[in-house]
């Protein structure tokens, strides 16, 4: 693209070649879902295999569908080519990005006070995804419950913890990677690495404002008891410095404890050596 003419014809300099991968099997779109405060659009892409999507348009059956997000720290969660997305889109799922608030795709405001995703306006990341996997059921009706997954890591996977507690019914498998699950003690233990500088995106919780937020979404704290929840995989390390290997143990822990009889298994994978 013409820095001159951002708006003129684009020019392709450079392609790599993915083994297998053949461009014109796949499509992909990009568009935007209103959040419940019936205000903010949230961006949503998706790609997809083209004969899967024109099957369920001409049926109107539903496919298996894969949503993901991060939305903390100002990170961009941009789509881009994943070659290992291809076995998931090869076996008829639509991998979807949901790109929620408190990232900066839309920028710096979509992530600060008082309208993104920081501080004591954290919520909005969690019920921006929760509004995404909605509209795909009920609004776009591309899926349904029984067929929609979801992923998040470490930030994200107190995204995911967060989003099946808000509604464990939306979702048949979560998928939590190394998760922050336990914010309120991780985050007052000034001696464990990063905790401090951590304050800067989640606030204080030596503070009683900010304590008191942490509690209304730490995932640990909120499990619905006797609920349905979805199934869950979690994993962890034994030696992580960012995210503690408890967490992920103690938040399995607490949802056999306290969820549904009818909900999925709780499975945890701890790597001992990472």
């Amino acid at each position: 693209v013409s820095l001159s003419d951002p708006t003129g014809t684009r020019k392709v300099l450079k392609t790599k070649k993915v083994p297998g991968y053949q461009k014109e099997l796949y499509g992909c779109d990009r568009t935007t879902v209103k959040s419940r405060d019936g205000k903010t659009d949230i961006p949503v892409s998706m790609v997809y295999r083209k004969d899967l999507m024109e099957e369920h348009l001409d049926s109107g059956k539903p496919v298996h569908t894969h949503l993901y997000g991060y939305g903390s720290y100002g990170a961009c969660m941009e789509s881009g080519f994943g070659s290992t997305r291809l076995t998931l889109l090869n076996r008829g799922i639509v991998y979807v990005i949901a790109h929620i608030r408190g990232g900066a795709e839309m920028g710096r405001q979509w992530y600060e006070e008082p309208n993104g995703a920081k501080y004591l306006c954290k919520k909005n990341t969690f019920n921006d995804f929760v509004d995404v996997a909605r509209w795909l059921v009920e609004d776009k009706k591309l899926t349904i419950p029984a067929q929609l997954s979801t992923e998040g890591r470490s930030a994200g996977g107190l995204l995911i913890g967060a989003s099946i507690n808000q509604a464990p019914e939306l979702f048949k498998i979560a998928i939590l990677g190394v998760p922050f699950l336990d914010v309120v003690p991780t985050m007052i233990d000034s001696s464990i690495p990063l905790t401090v500088v951590e304050w800067e995106e989640w606030g204080n919780p030596n503070e009683e404002k900010y304590h008191k937020y942490m509690m209304e979404y730490s995932p640990i704290n909120n499990v619905q008891k006797d609920a349905t929840y979805p199934s869950c995989l979690l994993t962890g390390g034994l030696h992580d410095p960012r995210v503690q290997y408890w967490e992920p143990s103690k938040f399995a822990a607490e949802l056999r404890h306290t969820q549904g009889s009818e909900s999925g298994p709780v499975c945890v994978k701890l790597d001992m050596s990472a």
